[in-house]
C-alpha cells in the first residue's frame, strides 16, 4: 500500500502503542532509541498511545501516562510499534489493543511489534500471509494460534514488506535502530547505538538463546541429565549414543524427545551450546581460536568456524573482533 504523507510540519510521528500488562522495556527501549535519534537530528516526534488514552499499568508495576488515544488518531503515523504485553497471548488486554491497531493501520507507513506484541498484530489479522517472529518462548504458540502466519524463531527481528516484528524484549532496541537506519542512514543509527552502548547490529539471533532457554524450562526426566551434562561440559562426548545412555532411553526415542520438547535435533543442540561456550571464551580472553575450539569440544578450528557460520553467520575471529569493537566504542 502507498505511504501516507508526513505531517505538515515535516516531522514523522512514531507511536509506541501499549495496553495494561505492557512489558516496561518493550516500551522504554524503542522509545529511548527514537527520542535520542530525534535529539541527534532525526525528524521524529515520539509519543506513547493506548486504547482510549488510558494510563498503562505495566507488568513491572510502573504506571505510565500516555500522550494520545489510539482510537482518536486522524493524522498520518510514520511508525506504529506495538509493545509486548505480559498477558497478550491469552489476556483480555489483547482484544482492545488489536482493535485499535487495526483501525490505525491504514494511516501507518511502518507497522511493528516487540516481543509478544506480535500476538496483537496477529489477532488484528495484520500478519496473515506474512512472516513474523516473537519471543522464542512464544513462537510455537503464535504459530499454533495463527496458522496463516509463518513464524520464524530465529533472528532479532523479521521484516515482511512494511511490517516488522521483533523477538524478545531487548530486540525492540535492535528493531528501532534498524528503522532509524532505514529512515536516516547508518551514521545516525550508529551514533544512537554508541550513546546507548549497544551493537548497531548484534552478531547473533535468538537461536543460541532460545535453545538454552527451552532446556532450562524442560522438566522431562529423560532429558534433564543430558541437558545438564552438555551445558556443564560442552567439551565432553555428546554423541547421540552417549547421550542416550545418560538418558536411559534409545537413541531414536531421545531424538524424538529433542524434536518434541526443544524443537531441535540432539546434534544441533550440542553445536549451539558449544558455540555459546566459545562465544564466552572469545569475549573474555585472548586465547587462540585453536585453543578455544578444543576447550569447547570442536574437533578442529575449522569445525568451529563452520558451526559459527551456521549459528551466528560469521567466523569466530570476526565475532571476537566485533565484540571487542563494540566494547571499545562503549
Amino acid at each position: 500500500m502507498g505511504a501516507p504523507p508526513s505531517r505538515v510540519d515535516g516531522t514523522r510521528d512514531v507511536l509506541i502503542a501499549a495496553g495494561d500488562g505492557a512489558v516496561l522495556l518493550d516500551v522504554a527501549g524503542p522509545l529511548q532509541v527514537f527520542a535520542l535519534a530525534a535529539r541527534c537530528g532525526g525528524d521524529y516526534r515520539v509519543r506513547l498511545a493506548s486504547p482510549g488514552g488510558r494510563p498503562v499499568h505495566t507488568r513491572e508495576g510502573v504506571r505510565l501516562g500516555v500522550d494520545t488515544a489510539l482510537d482518536a488518531l486522524t493524522d498520518p503515523v510514520h511508525i506504529l510499534m506495538v509493545a509486548g504485553c505480559d498477558t497478550a497471548p491469552t489476556g483480555t488486554a489483547l482484544v482492545p489493543l488489536a482493535q485499535a491497531v487495526r483501525r490505525v493501520r491504514e494511516r501507518c507507513t511502518v507497522l511493528a511489534s516487540v516481543c509478544v506484541g506480535a500476538f496483537v498484530l496477529a489477532e488484528a489479522g495484520l500478519l496473515d500471509g506474512r512472516r513474523a517472529t516473537t519471543h522464542w518462548a512464544s513462537c510455537r504458540e503464535l504459530a499454533e494460534r495463527y496458522p496463516s502466519v509463518t513464524v520464524e524463531s530465529d533472528g532479532m527481528y523479521v521484516r515482511d514488506g512494511d511490517v516488522y516484528t521483533a523477538a524478545g524484549v531487548t530486540a525492540g532496541i535492535d528493531l528501532a535502530l534498524a528503522l532509524v537506519e532505514r529512515d536516516h542512514g547508518g551514521a545516525l543509527a550508529r551514533q544512537v547505538g554508541q550513546w546507548l552502548v549497544v551493537f548497531l547490529q548484534r552478531p547473533a539471533g535468538q537461536s543460541q538463546l532460545s535453545v538454552r532457554g527451552r532446556a532450562r524450562s524442560s522438566r522431562h526426566p529423560a532429558l534433564r541429565a543430558v541437558l545438564d551434562a552438555v551445558a556443564e561440559q560442552p567439551h565432553a562426548d555428546h554423541s547421540l549414543e552417549a547421550m542416550a545412555v545418560r538418558a536411559a532411553v534409545s537413541p531414536r526415542h531421545l531424538s524424538r524427545l529433542f524434536i518434541e520438547v526443544l524443537r531441535t535435533t540432539p546434534g544441533q543442540y550440542v553445536q549451539r551450546i558449544r558455540v555459546e561456550a566459545a562465544q564466552q571464551l572469545l569475549e573474555a580472553g585472548d586465547d587462540p581460536v585453536e585453543v578455544v575450539a578444543k576447550q569447547c569440544g570442536f574437533r578442529s578450528p575449522e569445525t568451529m568456524r563452520q558451526a559459527f557460520h551456521r549459528v551466528l553467520g560469521m567466523a569466530p575471529t570476526a565475532y571476537r573482533h566485533q565484540f571487542q569493537r563494540g566494547a571499545n566504542h562503549a
